[in-house]
């Protein structure tokens, strides 16, 4: 490895630094490239020699890490194993107690050297206890001189904090540490991003002062500078990235969209057969507010499941059709698109039959759109959409074909905002004459910090009530393996359930029909496994109930890979109750309603996700007789997937279990594939933790843009943004 004199530009390559070799191992397995890189790759943590200890206190401090000043006794080496194995002991001394130190193998030569009975030196270490006495495995240890026997030195070296680094097989954390030192000089180099009344505002170190402290700290109050500093520069780029997005979209025209007093929204109210909810009405308005304004609305409306999303979305979706727009509806699977078509018709009831023959004077058409459909229903649909004779299209992503045209696009309405990309959001959006409005739905709460990161550019409105008449949802954890009875109980329960005219839904991870084989399941974290049999599949479970404690009951199975036809047939028949038992996979997780459902048994629920059970819970309980779910699980009571079980047991609030959710997993599954290039830049950045910088930096940021779009004053946020924006992230926000 090069070391020398030679201060490294920032951009520039590592291997005039560091040599080739080490240079290719950097870039190859750590994404290192240049100066830059290598000194935002911070340390993970700070090893910590520890306080000096007296060896007297040591029986209190096993498996702690210390540091001991004390005089070699003696030492001595012991063969074991025939005399292959060798083993050097060491005794040490401090006045107040003795203390063994052992070495092994290899290790045992140098040691022997320097360690010599009356030498007095510092040793760093782990106690821990063997044969009832304690000892330091294979410590670090500095000799000391014996001028040297002032505690100055030895409190230097304890207190020392070692940076342990990010590392690779083939670099170690210790040479990584060497690598930073060959560009650390090259800091002073570094252009700080925030505006400097900012940086004094808060109180934050210069960026230079931040990167030496993080990488080279003296003590614990420099990490901790360091690391608010360096959190603020990640929090404030990209807020300011999703700031000048949300300028640009403002500066863009769109058409106002006001509803007609006395058209179709009035209509559409005057027959509801109840009153919106608080949270409705709050909501509904905050859109209509931005649908009135010359510039697209972007807003993103988090609902609990059963909130009643698809009612203030409608509602917004009529005001369009009110004063002659379109809206359209772009839903993620087949399945969820025919449901919200069948739900929003009978809403509307005749107000969804414009222009047909008993339809309402006020109507519109309300038409599907899916890639299953036959030639004529299709061309049909796409007729009455380039005509504007449909006012509302529902759809999947076969909206999206370039065949599809609009007479006067004003509204697009994406649920399920995390299934799609942004390129599919933009393809339709892209299909009005002017950007037409923008309303993306998610029934997975997001907690507010991931909604300001991931969803920086959108404004975001709330549903947390649910409507009247709603009902509770128990939920029980049901240990199949411990206690078998449970589960036979569980049946019993889905058996008294519908013989008491409801429903019931029964979950599994998997379809069974050799496409989905366990031989091509490798995904599931290792956490919890020994690894244990497949996941239990909806085909082979529909056979057992039906041959076994289901025996009677009508049960059908629905799956993705069910002909769409079937499918449809399938949902039709549950919906108007001639289907007693639905065993399914998690195509039933979003948008499915059914009020009689009142049960759901979720087949081995410990393989999947917190959000995800939460959200298929919410498939029940939508009546008004009460809700249960069962969590089916073989899990054993102490592992870490039955406590987030219990976990989801114990609450039905989605914005507290995604929180669980996320400190459970790491964020990169969280913030999803889509936001991949976000992710990337947050190295120091913990979007739950560190919410108070968020929001705090949103705010600046939104101040700086709105007085300097261009940052024409701020050249080094300029280059920051460019650093952060590179030609991924810079689509990902364009489209976002």
């Amino acid at each position: 490895m090069v070391c020398n004199e030679h201060v490294p530009a920032l951009d520039e390559d590592l291997k005039k630094t560091l040599g080739p070799a080490t240079a290719k191992v950097l870039a190859e397995q750590l994404g290192l490239h240049t100066a830059l890189d290598l000194l935002h790759h911070y340390p993970r943590r700070y090893a910590e020699r520890g306080e000096l200890t007296s060896l007297a206190e040591l029986a209190d401090q096993i498996d702690e890490h210390v540091t001991v000043v004390a005089q070699v006794a003696d030492a001595r080496i012991l063969t074991f194993n025939g005399g292959r194995g060798k083993r050097l002991e060491v005794t040490i001394t401090d006045g107040s107690g003795r203390l063994q130190l052992v070495f092994f193998g290899a290790g045992v030569h140098k040691p022997h050297k320097e360690l010599l009975p009356g030498s007095r030196a510092m040793f760093a270490g782990k106690v821990s206890m063997f044969n009832r006495k304690l000892q330091l495995a294979h410590p670090a240890y500095e000799p000391l001189g014996a001028e040297a026997s002032d505690r100055d030195a030895a409190t230097a070296f304890a207190n020392q904090l070692i940076p342990i680094y990010p590392a690779c097989a083939k670099l170690e954390s210790w040479k990584i540490a060497k690598c930073v030192d060959a560009v650390l000089p090259s800091a002073q180099e570094a252009v700080d991003p925030l505006p400097e009344a900012l940086r004094e505002g808060r109180g934050l170190i210069p960026l230079t002062e931040a990167l030496l402290k993080i990488h080279r700290p003296g003590t614990k109050a420099d990490i901790d500078d360091a690391r608010q500093r360096l959190k603020w520069d990640e929090a404030f780029v990209l807020q300011v990235a999703l700031a000048r997005r949300r300028h640009a979209d403002s500066q863009l025209p769109a058409v106002p969209r006001r509803p007609a007093p006395g058209g179709l929204l009035d209509a559409f109210d005057a027959k509801l057969p109840f009153t919106l909810t608080e949270g409705q009405q709050t909501v509904s308005k905050e859109i209509f507010d931005d649908l009135a304004t010359e510039h697209p609305m972007h807003r993103l409306l988090q609902g609990e499941v059963g909130s009643g999303k698809t009612m203030v979305a409608l509602r917004a979706m009529l005001a369009v059709v009110d004063c002659g727009g379109q809206a359209a509806m772009l839903a993620p699977t087949e399945v969820l698109a025919q449901q919200h078509h069948r739900s929003i018709t009978e809403m509307m009831g005749e107000l969804a039959e414009g222009g047909m023959l008993g339809g309402s004077d006020q109507g519109t058409k309300v038409v599907l759109l899916t890639g299953s459909m036959g030639m004529p229903a299709r061309r049909q649909a796409l007729l009455d959409l380039v005509t504007g004779e449909a006012g509302i299209v529902i759809g999947t992503h076969a909206l999206i074909e370039d065949k599809v045209q609009f007479h006067d696009l004003g509204l697009v309405v994406v649920d399920e905002q995390h299934r799609f990309g942004v390129e599919q959001r933009d393809a339709l959006r892209s299909k009005g004459k002017q950007p037409p409005h923008l309303l993306v739905m998610t029934a997975t709460p997001i907690p507010r910090t991931v909604a300001m990161t991931v969803f920086g550019d959108l404004e975001t409105s709330v549903l947390d009530q649910l409507p009247a008449g709603r009902s509770p949802i128990a939920t029980h954890v049901v240990p199949a393996k411990d206690k078998p009875h449970f589960l036979t109980r569980a049946w019993e329960r889905v058996r008294e359930e519908v013989e008491n005219g409801h429903q019931a839904y029964v979950v599994c991870p998997r379809i069974g029909d050799g496409e989905d084989d366990p031989k091509n399941q490798k995904k599931k974290a290792a956490e919890d496994d020994g690894e244990k049999r497949p996941p239990l599949a909806v085909l082979e479970i529909a056979e057992q109930l039906t041959r076994g404690p289901l025996a009677g009951l009508s049960v059908e199975v629905l799956h993705g890979r069910m002909d769409p036809a079937d499918k449809d047939d399938v949902m039709r028949r549950f919906a108007a109750g001639e289907v007693k038992v639905l065993v399914a996979t998690t195509v039933i997780e979003v948008g499915v309603n059914v009020p009689n459902s009142t049960v759901m048994v979720i087949m081995d629920a410990d393989r999947f996700g917190v959000s995800q059970l939460h959200q298929l819970r919410g498939r029940v309980g939508r009546g008004s007789a009460p809700g249960l779910c069962l969590l089916v699980s073989e899990m054993h009571e102490a592992s870490p997937a039955r406590a987030r079980l219990a976990a989801v047991a114990a609450t039905l609030d989605g914005f507290e279990l995604s929180r669980i959710d996320l400190e459970q997993r790491r964020e990169g599954d969280v913030l999803g594939q889509a936001q991949s290039g976000v992710r990337s830049s947050l190295r120091m950045l913990a979007v739950i933790e560190d919410e108070e910088v968020i929001a705090q930096a949103r705010e600046e940021a939104t101040r700086v843009v709105a007085a300097d779009p261009e940052l024409e004053r701020l050249p080094g946020l300029r280059s920051a943004l460019e650093a952060l924006l590179d030609t991924e992230r810079e689509q990902y926000l364009e489209k976002g």
